[in-house]
C-alpha cells in the first residue's frame, strides 16, 4: 500500500486544525503520516494540538451535520513528535504525527514546502497529500485519491470533489478550476451545483487548468522532477503555478469519491463573494494575479492589468474604498517586484 504524508499549514488556526486532524485519523486508508507545519502562531497552536493528541483537548465541530466525521473522537493518546524545519524524520519511528514550527510566517506555499522537504526526505514517500487545515476529510476521501492516481500513471496531480462546509449538499469544486490566461479569469469546476448524482472524471480533467489546493495528492515523481511549489507569490496562484510548469510532462487527475467539506478562506478572509473579501485577500489575489501572467504569458499582461483596474473601479462602484486601494496596491507591487 503506498504510503502518503499529510500535510497541513496552520496559522493561528488550531480550533479547525485539529477539527481536520479528528477527521484524518479516521480515514479508511491507514498507510499514512501526518505533518502539521505552523507559521509562526501567535495563539499556541502548537501547544493545542499536542493537547488534542495528547487526548486532553477536544476537537468543536461547528456544522453538525458532519459531526459524523469527527465524532466520537479517534482513540488517544496518537503519539506524535516534533521536528525542526530541515529535520529528517527518523528512520524507525512510530508516530504517525508530526509537528513542526516554521519559525516565521511564509504563507501558503512556504509552509507546506517545510512539509514536503521532511516527506521527501523519507525514504517511504509516495504521495504527498496537501490538505487544508479548514477542510473535514470524508473516510473514503485518500482511498479515493490513491486509486485514482494508480489508474492514471500520467498524472501528478490529483483533486477531490470539494463541498461547502457549511452548505455540505454544494460543489465548492470538482477537482480543480478553468482559466483565461488573457483575463486572468476563470472558476472552479461544478461550483454552485448541487452534487451530482454522477460524474465522469475524464470530461472534468479534460477542462482542469489547475487542481484546487485545499485537497491535492501530488506523487513523488512529480515532486522530484517538477520541483516544490514558488514561494514568491505568499498567497494565491501557487496551484495553477504548479501545474503550468508541469505541463506537458504530467496530467490532472480527478478523484470524484474523494469527498472534502471546505470552510473556504476563513483565515484571511477570501471569500468566494467578492463583496465579502478582506483587503488581504484583495491585495495578493491582484499581486499574485499579475506576478503569474508576467512570468508565464508576458504577452497577456496588457488585459490582465486592465482587468484588475476594472476591479478595482467595481471596488469603487461599491463604496469598498479600502479594497480599491488594496487591489491597486497589489498591481502596483507586482510591477515593482518583476
Amino acid at each position: 500500500m503506498p504510503k502518503v504524508y499529510i500535510i497541513l499549514v496552520n496559522w493561528n488556526g488550531w480550533q479547525s486544525t485539529i477539527e481536520c486532524l479528528e477527521s484524518v485519523f479516521r480515514l479508511t486508508y491507514d498507510s499514512f503520516r501526518v505533518i502539521v507545519c505552523d507559521n509562526a502562531s501567535a495563539d499556541g497552536s502548537l501547544d493545542r494540538i499536542a493537547e488534542w493528541a495528547e487526548g486532553s483537548l477536544a476537537a468543536g465541530c461547528a456544522n453538525p451535520r458532519l459531526q459524523h466525521l469527527t465524532s466520537p473522537p479517534c482513540p488517544k493518546p496518537i503519539p506524535f513528535l516534533r521536528i525542526n524545519p530541515g529535520e529528517q524524520i527518523p528512520p524507525v519511528s512510530e508516530e504517525k504525527l508530526f509537528l513542526v514550527q516554521t519559525g516565521e510566517n511564509l504563507g501558503f506555499a512556504g509552509g507546506n514546502n517545510v512539509g514536503l522537504r521532511i516527506a521527501l526526505s523519507a525514504c517511504d514517500l509516495d504521495y504527498a497529500w496537501l490538505l487544508n487545515n479548514d477542510t473535514v476529510a470524508d473516510p473514503g476521501a485518500l482511498s479515493a485519491l490513491v486509486e485514482r492516481m494508480q489508474e492514471r500513471p500520467d498524472a501528478g496531480m490529483c483533486g477531490s470533489t470539494l463541498l461547502y462546509y457549511d452548505r455540505p449538499l454544494l460543489v465548492q469544486a470538482l477537482g480543480g478550476s478553468i482559466y483565461n490566461r488573457w483575463t486572468a479569469l476563470g472558476g472552479h469546476i461544478g461550483q454552485g451545483r448541487n452534487i451530482p448524482n454522477r460524474l465522469d472524471s475524464n470530461a472534468i480533467e479534460t477542462r482542469m487548468k489547475y487542481v484546487v489546493a485545499a485537497s491535492m495528492l501530488v506523487s513523488r515523481p512529480f515532486l522530484e522532477q517538477v520541483g516544490l511549489m514558488t514561494e514568491i507569490y505568499f498567497l494565491y496562484f501557487e496551484e495553477i503555478d504548479w501545474a503550468t510548469r508541469a505541463r506537458g510532462r504530467y496530467s490532472l487527475a480527478f478523484a470524484p469519491k474523494s469527498i472534502v467539506y471546505h470552510k473556504e478562506g476563513g483565515t484571511i478572509g477570501s471569500s468566494a463573494d467578492r463583496s465579502k473579501r478582506s483587503t488581504t485577500s484583495d491585495y495578493y489575489a491582484a499581486r499574485s494575479c499579475m506576478k503569474f501572467t508576467r512570468k508565464f504569458f508576458p504577452i497577456a499582461s496588457p488585459s490582465v492589468a486592465a482587468m484588475l483596474l476594472g476591479r478595482s473601479l467595481f471596488r469603487l462602484w461599491s463604496r469598498n474604498l479600502p479594497g480599491m486601494k488594496a487591489v491597486l496596491r497589489g498591481l502596483r507591487d507586482s510591477l515593482r517586484q518583476a
